[in-house]
């Protein structure tokens, strides 16, 4: 009786070109991957509509956007959201109220302008905004079916994602994403506040998208996203 020790398979392998392939796409993905995740976060995408939305946490060069978007389109309602700062004992002391004093004093004219402050501290900020604005136009009975809402840079994709839970398929959520000029978007990568922006939104847009979920009263309950 023969008794085999040692047996011979066939063994699939990669060649040369499958593994000049393989280490091609590793090198590839993260060079594609850097050079489209800033478009796609910071979307702008308008619709047609005369509502204009304005965060109240953005910056200046957020207000400027604000006051060009409303120069150049027919907004006749714009509405400020943001909820109160530290310490603050009345609605006056919130973004919204100071974001909409900002755009009166950049000329909007007061008649057009609608502080709706949110009452959430530190925690999915954007979603209850939206949601505070949803509540304010329910109770002054303003039927609304599109709006355009100005925030920041590659927080543009989240912030829509977030309104478009709040209000719902029947309301059309046109976005802005105002631009940063102390960093080229082209080449985040390059500066610190770039990959921060980029990378933070990145892990944020992911967490909304697919582990914060709606309770039947309108707001959220899931672990703390970052803002």
């Amino acid at each position: 009786m023969k008794i085999q020790i040692v047996t011979r398979k066939e063994r699939w392998g990669l060649s040369g070109i499958g593994w000049i392939l393989v280490i091609a796409i590793v090198i590839l993905t993260p060079c594609v991957l850097a050079v489209t995740i800033y478009p796609f976060l910071a979307v702008t995408q308008r619709v047609n509509t005369d509502v204009l939305v304005v965060e109240g946490w953005v910056n200046e060069f957020g207000i400027r956007a604000s006051v060009e978007e409303y120069k150049t389109g027919r907004y006749h309602s714009i509405f400020t959201t943001g909820g109160p700062r530290p310490g603050a004992l009345s609605d006056s002391d919130t973004a919204a109220a100071t974001m909409a004093d900002w755009l009166h004093y950049r000329g909007i004219p007061n008649e057009f302008l609608h502080s709706v402050p949110s009452h959430e501290v530190g925690r999915d900020r954007t979603f209850h905004a939206a949601v505070a604005l949803r509540d304010w136009l329910r109770q002054h009975k303003s039927e609304i079916r599109n709006m355009n809402v100005v925030t920041e840079m590659a927080h543009a994709r989240r912030t829509r994602l977030l309104y478009r839970e709040a209000f719902g398929d029947n309301v059309a959520i046109g976005i802005i994403a105002a631009q940063n000029q102390d960093y080229d978007p082209k080449r985040w990568w390059c500066s610190s506040d770039g990959v921060r922006d980029v990378i933070g939104e990145a892990v944020a847009y992911t967490y909304a998208k697919l582990f914060f979920y709606p309770t039947n009263k309108g707001s959220k309950v899931a672990r703390k996203a970052p803002e």
